[in-house]
């Protein structure tokens, strides 16, 4: 989860992002934030983030982002 956080503060320092839970609602997050992230976790966690997980729900907390980023590592 370290590495995430840092993920994210590089792009928004100015976020606390283990307590926002509105990141993509309340617009903190765009589009060129999302294939930023989806690059870096991917190169991070040698994961590959499906594009029907690239949704709200899953880049709306860093809690929800990681749960998704555990997922794709389990299921290998």
């Amino acid at each position: 989860m370290e590495a995430l956080l840092e993920i994210l503060e590089d792009l928004h320092p100015d976020v606390d992002f283990e307590s926002c839970e509105t990141l993509i609602d309340d617009k903190i997050l765009d589009s060129f934030d999302i294939v930023t992230l989806v690059a870096d976790i991917s190169e991070e966690y040698d994961i590959t983030i499906p594009v029907e997980e690239i949704i709200p729900k899953n880049f709306n907390s860093a809690k929800a982002l990681y749960a998704l980023v555990e997922r794709l590592i389990d299921e290998g």
